[in-house]
């Protein structure tokens, strides 16, 4: 398999492919919540808790799913993920009440936490950690979580949202074809060792880098979870629809897949250091500008939310690269760590955030939050210590 470039090659169109199908379905909540709040009365106190829900299931497991996917080395959980993730999130529009919501979204969630890891992994292993190849499977998966919003606010406005479970034919289809098509290597003797789990935690949440690169993850996770939570309730309360709220997400996840893409001919030509720095504190100014502007010059606003989305994912390939040549042999785990991990834990903390922002106003929350990352750029100088 090693030396077959072809095959390598196939797989990792198939995985790119997956990863942005999956994510399409991942993105479709953010726009449209507003609108099922209103269906099913709840307030954005609590569907800021659903959204956190699917936050945390769709991240936080997955380092535990990643173990499964270094020590199984079968393709469950890519296929079983996909199928989850393209029937339950649809499905979960139609819910008439908050609880039958949240059951479809953990369902759906849960499948998005089997799929990420393993296919992180194998996209690793068929591109031999390559940056550049990585880099495009990372934004496969941004911009079809940068779909998720456009697709999702054009059938609630156009269709309605009674029509969205129509969205999951493709996700089968596609898990299907990647099962059949993306090579088995369950057969491969002695390629890795087996892991242990208690040995492989222990040494990734004691790896000094490894905590500073999950650090700096979830510094850009906590502002792109604020967007996506609360500005679809700012822009509703100013009267805008479903389809206008989906495209600003849209752009500015778009932007954001872009920017995964450049980054690393960005990296090459001003240095890893440097793309850190600027992914971090551009944030803070750009949010403050995009506030001032946000009322009476909406397509300047809008112009500086995309270039937001574009800044502050730019340094994502970089992070996960780097991370998994940190400790190589747990490739699968790491990236659920840093792709997972980090929105989970963020999605804990952030579950109170709309009983906080309905209290001292969305402005205000997403303003506090640009800070950190601003702030906590310091630790880039420690990530490059040696």
């Amino acid at each position: 398999m090693e030396n077959n470039l072809p095959q390598n090659k196939k797989a990792l169109i198939w995985l790119s492919g997956g990863h942005f199908i999956n994510d399409v379905y991942t993105g479709v909540l953010n726009p449209i919540m507003p609108f099922i709040a209103a269906k099913i009365g709840i307030s954005m106190a609590i569907a800021t808790v659903v959204l956190t829900v699917s936050h945390i299931f769709s991240s936080l497991l997955q380092p535990l799913f990643g173990y499964f996917a270094d020590n199984v080395l079968r393709r469950h959980f890519i296929f079983w993920g996909l199928i989850l993730s393209s029937v339950f999130i649809p499905l979960s529009v139609l819910s008439n009440n908050v609880y039958l919501l949240v059951f479809f979204i953990i369902l759906g969630s849960i499948g998005s936490s089997f799929f990420h890891p393993q296919a992180l992994g194998l996209a690793s292993r068929f591109s031999k950690g390559a940056t550049k190849a990585m880099a495009v499977f990372l934004a496969m998966g941004t911009l079809g979580y940068s779909l998720g919003p456009i697709v999702s606010s054009s059938v609630t406005q156009f269709l309605g949202m009674n029509k969205m479970p129509f969205m999951s034919v493709l996700g089968i289809i596609w898990a299907f074809l990647m099962f059949k098509l993306v090579p088995k290597i369950s057969n491969v003797k002695n390629e890795i060792p087996k892991i242990d789990f208690k040995v492989a935690f222990k040494r990734i949440l004691t790896n000094h880098k490894l905590n500073i690169l999950n650090v700096i993850a979830m510094l850009k996770t906590v502002v792109q979870s604020s967007c996506f939570i609360l500005l679809p309730f700012l822009w509703k309360n100013m009267g805008h629809r479903p389809f206008y709220i989906g495209a600003a997400l849209f752009m500015f996840i778009f932007a954001g897949g872009i920017a995964s893409l450049v980054s690393g001919y960005v990296e090459k030509r001003i240095g890893a250091k440097n793309v850190f720095y600027i992914s971090m504190i551009s944030t803070f100014p750009l949010l403050l500008l995009f506030i001032m502007t946000y009322q009476k010059y909406s397509i300047l606003s809008l112009v500086i939310f995309v270039v937001m989305g574009f800044l502050t994912m730019m340094a994502t390939p970089v992070t996960m690269v780097m991370a998994q040549r940190v400790l190589p042999e747990y490739k699968s785990i790491i990236a659920g760590f840093i792709n997972g991990f980090s929105w989970g834990v963020i999605a804990i903390v952030m579950s109170a955030l709309g009983f906080v922002a309905e209290n001292f106003g969305i402005t205000n929350v997403l303003i506090a939050v640009a800070i950190i990352p601003a702030v906590c750029s310091v630790l880039v100088k420690e990530l490059f210590k040696d």
